[in-house]
């Protein structure tokens, strides 16, 4: 079990990765937060199963290509045995990316690229770790946030969506795997996916996604046309945007600190489409997507969030349920077969 410190105690970290230079610039780089102490490190798999068991740290940083175990080897021992959170640490690699998108199908809950990472790390550890806490402890959430809402009737002028936007980020691959699955080959309208990860990780992600799925799953590219029956993935480090029924992709210009951004994908999903638009805020930590949902909201569109119960963070669907604009707020399990109803195929 995850070992429980009081509220002012530092954030016990155990480092792991093949490389002294990274474990020593992980370290350093934690270590400047004094909110973080990195207990122990470990040279490869073996070492961090064993560590993990003995020293029970809050939250483990695991790099994948290690000597002895790999970071996938010792993640499926370590998740079998408790549940501490798990933060890959990969190389921005076509393999790395295949690999990173494995790990977080096992249950690793985040992952950083070795290059350009660290500036997100301690936001990361934060969020996984205060996550995997309150899971442990007993709830005290709103009920009418925490627990699925009453299926709201379908009125006409939404009965069947023209679009589905989907936003997600920890925690997102296994929870849009968990909606998308449930969908037929057949679905009725295009889905547009803003998943926060850097460049190359989206395009394993979607590849991924369309080997599980009946419908098919693409990284969106510039100009593409959105038909019905396919998802997709805004491209990593770039903004994600829709005009006159074709995904537009394009350098960020500083509208978001997050690329691909919810925002900018349903700001522009509210412009093209107003209000004929399914939107489904999946977990990830931030409130990216509240501002568009709530524009969404506003010009008409029926609004999902997934629970807290269900969320690795529940961070992204809480914004957009405190706002007042989720029309349901529904375990992920549900929200494949809500999606269904609502275009009369369930």
């Amino acid at each position: 079990m995850l070992k429980q410190q009081p509220a002012s105690a530092p954030i016990r970290v155990l480092v792991v990765d093949d490389s002294s230079f990274m474990r020593n610039a992980i370290t350093r780089h934690i270590q400047r937060d004094t909110h973080f102490r990195v207990i122990d490190t470990a040279t490869n798999g073996r070492e961090a199963v064993a560590k993990a068991e003995q020293l029970k740290p809050d939250v483990i940083t695991m790099d994948v290509e290690m000597p002895e175990m790999n970071g996938i080897d010792a993640l499926r021992q370590i998740l079998a045995k408790s549940n501490i959170p798990v933060i890959m640490v990969s190389s921005q690699t076509e393999a790395g990316a295949k690999t990173t998108i494995q790990a977080l199908q096992l249950g690793a809950m985040d992952f950083i690229p070795k290059a350009g990472g660290f500036e997100q790390l301690h936001e990361k550890l934060h969020a996984v770790v205060g996550a995997t806490r309150a899971r442990l402890r007993p709830q005290v959430v709103k009920p009418s946030l925490s627990a699925p809402r009453r299926a709201m009737p379908m009125r006409a002028r939404i009965a069947k969506p023209q679009l589905v936007v989907i936003g997600s980020s920890t925690g997102g691959p296994r929870a849009l795997c968990q909606v998308l699955e449930v969908l037929p080959k057949n679905f009725p309208a295009p889905i547009v996916i803003a998943q926060h990860m850097p460049p190359q990780f989206t395009a394993a992600m979607a590849k991924w996604l369309s080997d599980v799925c009946a419908i098919k799953v693409v990284e969106a590219a510039d100009d593409m046309a959105l038909q019905p029956g396919v998802a997709y993935v805004g491209p990593g480090g770039m903004q994600f945007r829709l005009v006159n029924g074709k995904a537009k992709i394009a350098a960020a210009q500083g509208e978001s600190l997050y690329k691909p951004s919810v925002d900018v994908l349903a700001d522009s999903a509210a412009a093209a489409y107003g209000g004929n638009v399914l939107a489904i805020m999946l977990t990830g930590m931030g409130n990216d997507g509240a501002k568009g949902f709530n524009k969404l909201k506003e010009g008409g569109a029926h609004v999902m969030a997934q629970d807290q119960a269900t969320s690795s963070v529940w961070g992204m669907p809480r914004a957009v349920a405190e706002s007042g604009c989720a029309d349901e707020v529904l375990p992920v399990g549900e929200i494949g077969k809500r999606i269904k109803a609502m275009f009369g195929l369930a």
